[in-house]
């Protein structure tokens, strides 16, 4: 980001420029200002996602989703008492204004205070079969197939890295030497890999029984066979801010029904609709759980995470969804494989 104008947009300016526009400075956070740049309000990814969820489109203006009462540092502010505010509100980002409530200025957390690290365990599923990617999988596990110039594993690895993450698990089974050869302990990152040798299938979940000892922080989970650019950091703090027990990611999945779909009471037509789009979330592979929600899956027994979820739900445990707006893929057939292999350069090189 060159400068905290580039954060401006107007009222009227769209979701999804707006969306573009905080993706393209890599700061997290749009300013709405007037014609004047007096601060109108904020938007940040947390309040995009949940427009997204309330079904808000793109293509509305940014005002229907924007935080039309933002917290604010006047530009005589001291640094110790922005840094209080920045602490005690749990905030990444704050807004300079001056007597005219003008936007002058922006102050980010990360370069004001001190960036962490996260201890949070990570672990990566990568003991499938990789069945419907015959022949490419018959002597290679799946996760170690290369999309552009590396491993999808490597790939996945280094993003998390980026972000601060350090201690991570395996699961394995498939070709489970060939990902051991090649990541080892992780000393090459300057991280911990350990592994979680399978010796039955076990499922998306089951596999996590095989700690050997439990975690104190939440866990992010994550299948091996995904590419994507979610931020990881925004998806940790979105689970602890709404003290879930278990976070999925989804993705938005619409489709269009090829008829006309009738509306009916009874056997009354009311209405017609003309090849309908529906839309729905679907699982995206990727979880957060806190330590507490592995005490509900079964020793070396075949787990599924949806069942894991369902358990929770039925036991009145709190789970949330954490919508993917950034770019993800599924490396699960060949024409996955193949368009993720075209986009590769542009999305992770």
């Amino acid at each position: 980001m060159k400068s905290w104008r580039d954060l401006l947009v107007s009222s009227d300016t769209t979701i999804l420029e707006t969306m573009k526009n905080i993706d393209r400075t890599a700061s997290q956070i749009a300013l709405v200002v007037d014609g004047e740049n007096r601060l109108q309000g904020t938007v940040t990814d947390g309040d995009i996602r949940r427009g997204i969820l309330k079904g808000i489109s793109l293509n509305d203006p940014v005002s229907t989703i924007m935080n039309q009462n933002p917290i604010t540092v006047f530009h005589k502010s001291s640094k110790q008492s922005i840094r209080k505010i920045l602490q005690e509100k749990k905030l990444r980002q704050i807004p300079v204004v001056n007597n005219d409530n003008r936007v002058i200025d922006i102050i980010f957390s990360d370069i004001l205070l001190d960036s962490r690290a996260f201890d949070n365990w990570v672990v990566l599923m990568a003991g499938g079969l990789g069945t419907r990617l015959r022949p490419l999988t018959e002597n290679v596990p799946k996760p170690m197939l290369n999309i552009g110039s590396k491993p999808i594993l490597h790939t996945i690895l280094e993003n998390f890295i980026d972000y601060g993450f350090h201690q991570f698990y395996f699961s394995v089974n498939y070709k489970r030497e060939l990902i051991k050869q090649y990541f080892g302990n992780g000393i090459q990152w300057g991280i911990s890999i350990d592994y979680l040798d399978e010796n039955q299938r076990l499922g998306t979940a089951g596999a996590l029984s095989l700690f050997r000892e439990k975690p104190t922080k939440p866990i992010i989970v994550m299948n091996g066979d995904i590419l994507t650019k979610v931020n990881f950091q925004q998806l940790l703090e979105f689970h602890e801010s709404h003290s879930s027990m278990a976070t999925m990611c989804v993705r938005e999945y619409h489709y269009q029904i090829p008829y006309g779909v009738v509306r009916t009471d009874g056997a009354t037509l009311c209405s017609i609709e003309e090849k309908p789009t529906e839309r729905h979330f679907v699982n995206a592979g990727i979880y957060v759980l806190n330590p507490e929600a592995l005490d509900l899956i079964p020793e070396e027994k075949f787990y599924d995470m949806p069942t894991l979820f369902e358990t929770l739900i039925a036991k009145n445990k709190k789970t949330c969804v954490f919508p993917i707006r950034e770019y993800w893929i599924d490396i699960g057939r060949m024409n996955d494989f193949e368009k993720a292999n075209i986009e590769f350069s542009e999305v992770f090189e």
